[in-house]
Formats: C-alpha cells, structure tokens, sequence
C-alpha cells in the first residue's frame, strides 16, 4: 500500500477495534492479529471507509518499510497553461449552449469555470452529507451486516434520521457504532 501522508485508518477484528491513527502505527495491531490467527481483520481509511490493505509479509520493520509514501511522477507537460494546472479535456453540449458560453465576457472557458466553482460551493453542504452516508454504509455493510438492526440502521441512514440510527445501533460494540456514526456526525 503507498499512502498519503495525513492519512489515517481504523482496524477491525470483527467488531473488535483493533488500532486508530497513521497507518504506520495501526499496521502492528493488524500484522499481531494476523499471526495470532484472527480472522476478519479489516482496515479502513479514516477519510472515506475505503478499505486498506497492508503487505505483512516479513516482520514488522519490513511492513512499515513498504508504507512509504510513494513519489508521484512529475506531470508530463503538454500544451495548455501548466504552471495555472489547467487540464484540457472534451465537453460535449448542445449548439444553443455553445452560443450562450461565446457571449459570455472571457469566452467559453471563463464562463465554464465560472459555472463549476458556483455548482460546487452551492453543493458543498449536501455533498458531504453524501459522502459521510456513504462512506458509514460502506463501512456498516463491511463489518456490521451480520448485526442485529442493520437493516433498520441503513434506512434511517439514509432517511437522515439520526435518532432512528441511534436506536438501531443502540446494540452494536461501541467501536462499530461510534465509527459509523462518526462519518453522520462529520457529514
């Protein structure tokens, strides 16, 4: 696994937290479960509940070793504005689109950006709240499928109803329920 520096992730054994923080550190409770024999060990990045994968092989200064970050290849240069980091990709509209963006003051481009950077602060809010949904299922399915009021605790997920989310996790290991709802909380 290469890894970006602020990174941080969460281990499980089952419903078991295993260790929280950088993954240089969590990466010894991880590979001590993994000998010991425990089965369902499962890390997830802190960001988004994607799953992590480390490389135990070897001891545990060989591990560390392979999560140094990894330095990104120069971008290649091309035509355009490099040193601004425009990237010139296609769009497709429709004619009526393209005669509006060429009345535009600064012309196409301009107006594009202009539109995006409005879309995106006015989505801001609603985007995160999204993204914390997604990542509490992606980790809920994960480690607490098998939980009784599961299915219960994914409609009131996604329904936005935190107290029917409380109340259906209510049963849940306090790690499992305190890491799912984390991600609500930061939506």
């Amino acid at each position: 696994m290469t890894q970006a520096p602020d990174i941080t992730c969460t281990a499980f054994a089952g419903h078991r937290l295993l260790g929280r923080g950088a993954p240089r550190d969590v990466v010894a409770a991880v590979k001590a479960a993994s000998e010991a024999g425990e089965a369902g060990v499962l890390v997830f990045d802190d960001a988004d509940a994607r799953p992590l994968e480390f490389d135990l092989r070897g001891d545990l200064a060989a591990v560390r070793a392979r999560l140094a970050p990894v330095a990104a290849e120069p971008p290649k240069r091309g035509p355009g504005r490099p040193k601004l980091g425009v990237t010139a990709r296609e769009i497709t509209l429709l004619p009526r689109h393209w005669d509006w963006l060429a009345t535009q003051p600064g012309g196409a481009s301009v107006a594009l950006r202009k539109l995006v950077e409005a879309a995106a602060r006015a989505s801001e809010g609603p985007d995160r709240v999204r993204k914390g949904r997604e990542a509490a299922y992606r980790f809920m399915t994960a480690v607490a499928g098998d939980l009784p009021g599961y299915e219960a605790a994914t409609r009131a997920l996604f329904a936005g109803d935190a107290d029917g989310l409380a109340t259906a996790t209510a049963g849940w290991p306090e790690a499992v329920r305190d890491y799912a709802a984390g991600f609500v909380a930061g939506g």
